[in-house]
């Protein structure tokens, strides 16, 4: 089971509001009891892909930091205040700095400036040339990266509890408070900025959509729900960042389901049972979902009907699909991709980056995929 495997610091049990956290877990064992990783087997290598360069940016420690596109650059960052400037297609540095706190979450952007979560609930703000703008105060721990919209820059933090807060300033505007279950995921469940609204993906099951300007709730749907009768048989949050497409958002839940949703209402297009902590990635036809025993599964987007599924990588605890052109790669726990054929699941090809784990999710930033690892190597892989 997942909660074996892959649990404190990046995606871990935690027991929420004056109880304790289940710090017996190692979320970077490379096996547990039972659940050997599966060995890699040798390719044929029917798909050329290369490095086409990387960066060392500082590790991540117990959180996530994921690369955020900016015109045609990467905002990259590390758990000891490292941020970094960089172009998109040739690694080139544009600039560093260091921020003058640890960082727990980022990178969050607009494309007019840059978010990040500090220690003890820090939120802090820069222009694109990383010069700090103002700095505000969270509740508690953001391990989600923060998102802007409309003049608005969402935190969530690890109570639960989210605020919008100005923009320019970092003043609060709205702050909107959602009761937690009492065993949730450690983990860093992402938001999505949808024209006037954001969507919140929330501990046990829920994505909560809100209004950017006021803060009120549109609508909320549960993805998973909980069952069973332990509450470790009932934690049931959503792994990962929603995906917006064209008019749904499609999302999956730890314990629970992965569907896509109407994007007005939060009504559901369709459902399926599944348990991710890691979270989905969506193209033109298929969803592409990664389960917590490692299987590599896609659904096609009308109707949800399995179109494949690969469980060669079982228990390599995978990190979020990213879909390019013909693949689908997944990171996993020693720093390898894994390339996959988006119309069948078999393997294409294979690459290394520096041996740790790949937690962040990847994703595309011109002709080349970007993956970040808990080392804080940031490579950028040229498929061909």
């Amino acid at each position: 089971m997942r909660i074996t495997q892959k649990l404190i610091g990046v995606s871990v049990l935690a027991l929420m509001a004056g109880c304790s956290t289940l710090s017996s877990l190692n979320p970077f064992a490379s096996k547990s009891k039972g659940n050997v990783p599966a060995p890699l087997v040798e390719l044929k290598g029917t798909m050329a892909v290369r490095t086409a360069w990387k960066l060392d940016i500082g590790k991540a420690e117990d959180y996530v930091f994921a690369p955020a596109l900016v015109n045609q650059s990467l905002v990259v960052a590390g758990a000891d205040g490292a941020i970094a400037r960089v172009d998109a297609a040739s690694g080139k540095q544009l600039w560093r700095i260091k921020a003058d706190t640890g960082l727990t979450a980022g990178v969050g952007t607009d494309g007019n400036m840059l978010v990040f979560g500090g220690a003890k609930g820090g939120v802090l703000a820069y222009d694109l040339e990383g010069k700090l703008l103002w700095k505000a105060q969270a509740s508690s721990e953001v391990l989600s990266s923060p998102v802007i919209g409309e003049g608005v820059v969402v935190v969530r933090s690890v109570d639960n509890r989210i605020v919008g807060l100005d923009a320019r300033t970092g003043e609060k505007r709205w702050t909107v408070q959602r009761v937690s279950p009492p065993l949730t995921l450690r983990n860093a469940p992402g938001m999505v900025v949808v024209g006037k609204e954001v969507i919140i993906a929330q501990p046990g099951g829920k994505l909560l959509s809100l209004n950017l300007a006021t803060g009120a709730a549109r609508w909320e749907v549960a993805v998973g729900e909980a069952r069973g009768a332990t509450e470790l048989e009932r934690v049931t949050d959503i792994g990962g960042t929603p995906v917006v497409i064209d008019q749904e958002v499609c999302a999956a839940s730890y314990q629970g389901r992965v569907g896509c949703f109407d994007i007005a209402t939060g009504a559901a297009r369709w459902t399926k049972e599944l348990s991710s902590d890691v979270g989905v990635t969506v193209d033109q036809r298929f969803v592409f979902a990664v389960d917590d025993k490692g299987a590599v599964s896609a659904f096609n987007r009308e109707g949800g009907v399995s179109a494949w599924k690969n469980d060669k990588l079982s228990y390599r605890r995978l990190s979020t699909p990213v879909s390019y052109s013909r693949t689908v790669a997944v990171g996993d726990y020693q720093g390898f991709i894994h390339f996959l054929s988006r119309e069948d699941g078999s393997f294409l090809a294979r690459a290394a980056t520096d041996g740790s784990a790949i937690t962040a999710p990847p994703m595309v930033a011109g002709s080349n995929l970007i993956f970040q690892t808990q080392s804080g190597t940031v490579t950028a892989i040229a498929v061909e």
